[in-house]
C-alpha cells in the first residue's frame, strides 16, 4: 500500500497551500472513490451487512462549510466544487498518512448526521496538517 501511495504522491503536483489541495481536481477524483468507499464501510458496520453508498455532494459541501474551510476556496464556486474540495482534502490527508482509513470509517460511522461526521473528519485533518 505504501508504494502505491508514494507513486500517487510523486505523480501529483506539489501543494504549497491548503487552497492548492482543495482545488486539485485530480485529487478530488480519487477522493470521490475514497470517501464513498469509507462511507460504504461505515454503513456496513452500522447495519451489520455489506452496504454500498455514495455520499451526496451537498453533504460534502455542507461538511466543508461547517468545518470552516469555505474561506480557502475561490468565491462563486458551485456546491459540486465545494464537494470536490472536501474529497481532495480527505484523500490528500490519507495519502500523507495524516488520517487512516479506519479513522475515517469510525468518524463517519458514529455520526447519524453525515454532514457533521464529515465536519469532524475535515477538522481533524486540518488540525493534523496544520497543527495549532
Amino acid at each position: 500500500m505504501m508504494k502505491a501511495k508514494n507513486r500517487i504522491l510523486s505523480s501529483a503536483r506539489e501543494h504549497d497551500s491548503l487552497a492548492a489541495i482543495l482545488t486539485d481536481h485530480k485529487m478530488a477524483a480519487l477522493g470521490d472513490a475514497f470517501i464513498n468507499f469509507a462511507y460504504s464501510l461505515a454503513l456496513s458496520a452500522r447495519r451489520g451487512v455489506p452496504s454500498g453508498a455514495k455520499v451526496r455532494g451537498s453533504l460534502l459541501a455542507e461538511g466543508l462549510r461547517r468545518a470552516g474551510l469555505r474561506q480557502y476556496i475561490p468565491s462563486g464556486v458551485s456546491s459540486h466544487e465545494l464537494a470536490d474540495a472536501a474529497e481532495a482534502l480527505v484523500v490528500y490527508a490519507w495519502l500523507r498518512d495524516c488520517i487512516t482509513l479506519e479513522e475515517t470509517v469510525s468518524l463517519l460511522e458514529k455520526n447519524d448526521d453525515l454532514a457533521e461526521g464529515l465536519r469532524e473528519l475535515l477538522q481533524k485533518i486540518i488540525h493534523r496538517i496544520r497543527p495549532s
